[in-house]
């Protein structure tokens, strides 16, 4: 081949190189652009997902403050009664490990604690004084508080949420992020929560906590220096690397979370790429436009390859963008299905209580009605009025239920007052009489004036959940019988409910009391819960006993 002719086109090669530098500076820029923006889009849903962790993670603990302001045992402490507050320490030890909490104690009203969960520790904090810290005055004023500080005795960080009680004190719950903190510098990037003064409290890097956020090229100690680059990307002090970062807010109030991310690696390798791409495209387009001038077939072909080139990289970009975007589409509506099962996580719980509290009620009303309608076609009005007075009986049941049902939401308790064992009984058998025709029921004579401490309602509530799950367990069964035993102690009343059925599940046993722990396709796992919570209530029990046939569950009533 000569080289006359590459000889005499060496301008139009040198206009080619220069032409190829300048698209590959232009490309390079282009790409870093992008790059950046990709980067902060990348930044921002990894802020939002660490700050629903962080919320998620205060959620859990925010309302134990509330739960304890009510309860007994810290009134009975605050009051000094006897050894309420030994046995308040152990309380609070015991629910802190279920809880995974730090720390759970008891301010009393002069300030000083009186009980805490870690009172086993040399560094217990009990008989402190903690009237000057902020979160017991907000809590004190306000009803609640919360403040984030390094304990005094523990000497950890932590943010402190605290209710007031009904008789005066305090509770509080200490709550530490050494496992979010963790979790976020494993993850990569800098992630930090920073309070209205801009003072970082959280954050994967714990030199920096307590230090205060500024933009001065030249910080002072105490203080962490983000210098804005103004291209999206941010700098720490004079360090030559670069970040972007996005700020999100936190359900704490005055709360900020803040994700960085290095991005001059990724930057670099786009600048890099897109200036070679850009570069080596228009050399190419050069060499092929050069070689179009010697060999004009030879031209044609390398311009037909190159086309098929780009159509499929075209292609798959294309594609990749499509999968890109149904992605995206895939991540929103994730995050509403999880926003709209936690709006609806309170209200399904609630809903279901009723539903099942007034499923049995309803039902029996139902076959009365249709049994006073037999009846009139047979002309007996005082077989009808019979049953119209029990269906009356049954939707006052159901209006009682209710109302307990909103007490309950209101976190009030009624109060209790001797009953007849026998009239509920007699009242929870009411309910259930039409299922109990397909069935034995064995049941034992009570004293009259056999009376036991509670709500006769709540307690008929209890019975007939209890033989409501028993005439489930024996469905298509041969023998159908109930046992109710009664076994009186000077103190106590115990009632049993055997069945002849197949028993428990000893994969349902283990959490037979757990919310929606149920072996039926139709059952909500709720009954139990339920009835056991108001047995609590009512100073009682519900246990479920073992045995080598059928189930058998025993009410622990306390005798009036």
């Amino acid at each position: 081949m000569s080289l006359r002719p590459l000889i005499r086109g060496w301008p139009w090669l040198a206009g080619v190189l220069l032409l190829a530098i300048a698209a590959a500076i232009l490309a390079g820029a282009l790409a870093q652009r992008r790059t950046i923006a990709q980067q902060q889009i990348e930044v921002t849903q990894d802020a939002r997902l660490r700050a629903a962790l962080l919320d998620s993670e205060i959620a859990r603990f925010r309302l134990l403050p509330l739960t304890l302001a009510n309860d007994r045992d810290i009134s009975a402490a605050i009051a000094g009664t006897g050894a309420a507050r030994p046995a308040l320490n152990r309380k609070l030890e015991a629910l802190a490990r279920v809880t995974g909490a730090p720390a759970i104690y008891v301010v009393g009203p002069d300030g000083w604690s009186i009980a805490a969960s870690n009172w086993r520790s040399p560094r217990a904090f009990v008989g402190i004084d903690y009237h000057s810290r902020p979160y017991v005055r907000q809590a004190e004023a306000r009803g609640e508080g919360s403040h984030f500080a390094i304990g005094s005795v523990s000497q950890r960080p932590g943010l402190y949420l605290a209710a007031r009680t009904a008789t005066g004190g305090v509770t509080v719950i200490k709550l530490e992020f050494d496992r979010i903190e963790r979790a976020w510098a494993r993850s990569g990037g800098i992630s930090f929560v920073q309070d209205a003064r801009q003072r970082i409290l959280v954050t994967s890097r714990p030199g920096w906590r307590f230090a205060t956020v500024t933009r001065a090229t030249a910080p002072a100690a105490g203080t962490v220096a983000l210098v804005p680059l103004g291209d999206g990307r941010v700098r720490i002090g004079g360090a030559p690397a670069s970040y972007v970062a996005q700020m999100v807010p936190v359900s704490q109030p005055g709360w900020q979370l803040v994700q960085m991310r290095p991005v001059d690696r990724a930057v670099a390798a786009a600048r890099l790429f897109a200036a070679a791409a850009a570069g080596a495209s228009v050399l190419a387009l050069g060499v092929i436009a050069w070689a179009m001038r010697q060999r004009v077939l030879a031209t044609r072909r390398r311009t037909a390859e190159l086309e098929a080139a780009v159509a499929e990289r075209t292609a798959d970009l294309r594609r990749e963008a499509a999968e890109r975007a149904l992605s995206d589409a895939r991540g929103a509506e994730l995050r509403e299905a999880l926003r709209q099962a936690n709006r609806l996580a309170s209200l399904g719980q609630i809903t279901a209580s009723v539903a099942h509290e007034t499923a049995q009620p309803v039902a029996a009303i139902r076959t009365y009605a249709e049994t006073s309608r037999m009846l009139l076609d047979r002309d007996e009005p005082d077989e009808v009025r019979a049953n119209l007075r029990t269906i009356a009986q049954l939707a006052d049941r159901v209006g009682v239920v209710t109302a307990q049902l909103r007490a309950f939401s209101r976190r009030q308790t009624d109060e209790l007052r001797p009953v007849s064992l026998a009239e509920v009984i007699d009242g929870a058998l009411l309910i259930v009489r039409e299922q109990l025709r397909d069935a034995v029921l064995d049941r034992p004579a009570i004293d009259p004036a056999l009376r036991v401490v509670g709500g006769k309602v709540r307690l008929e509530q209890v019975l007939v959940n209890l033989v409501q799950n028993a005439l489930d367990a024996l469905a298509g069964r041969a023998e159908r019988r109930i046992t109710l035993t009664l076994v009186e102690e000077e103190s106590r009343v115990r009632l049993r409910v055997a069945d002849t059925g197949p028993g428990i599940d000893p994969a349902i046993a283990a959490g037979l009391f757990k919310p929606f722990n149920t072996s039926r396709a139709a059952g909500l796992g709720l009954g139990l819960v339920i009835a056991q919570d108001i047995m609590t209530d009512l100073g009682g029990w519900l246990h479920h006993l073992p045995a080598p046939g059928g189930a058998v569950f025993e009410i622990g009533m306390r005798r009036a």
